[in-house]
């Protein structure tokens, strides 16, 4: 009987991949980002193990939405006091907080729900313009 060892160091590494987010859809990118984070994409993917890569995502001043999505899509909040539910539309958050901070809820809500959410997101890098302190790093594009 023979059995093979795999480099399980190897396995898990962690790559890093870049996004150009200008002339890309919310919706799309956001799972395709999730999907990397989550290490769906590698083959040894199990959802018990955390074996995602990270992403780093830049020109997020530029993000592109479908429809009216801008002026209707609201997000919310609340302290739990009574009569504290606070509302923002998708444009407001972005001239705010930029469009990195959409792209990084989205990317939230398509993530599973559980204990590896937000180690996962701290593995997500957003950028609002050109430049990062991660271009050494980064291995593949997409």
């Amino acid at each position: 009987m023979s059995v093979r060892i795999g480099n399980t160091r190897l396995a898990y590494a962690r790559l890093w991949h870049h996004v150009d987010v200008r002339d890309r859809t919310l919706g799309r990118l956001a799972t395709s980002i999730a999907t990397t984070l989550m290490g769906k994409h590698k083959p040894i993917y199990h959802p018990a193990t955390d074996c995602g890569d990270y992403v780093v995502a830049t020109n997020c001043a530029a993000l592109h939405t479908t429809g009216n999505k801008l002026d209707q899509h609201l997000y919310y909040r609340h302290s739990t006091k009574p009569g504290h539910l606070k509302t923002a539309t998708m444009r407001e958050v972005m001239e705010k907080k930029g469009g990195g901070e959409v792209l990084r809820r989205a990317v939230s809500a398509m993530l599973p729900k559980n204990r590896l959410r937000d180690v996962r997101l701290e593995r997500l890098k957003v950028f609002e313009g050109e430049g990062h302190a991660y271009k050494r790093n980064i291995i593949k594009r997409y």
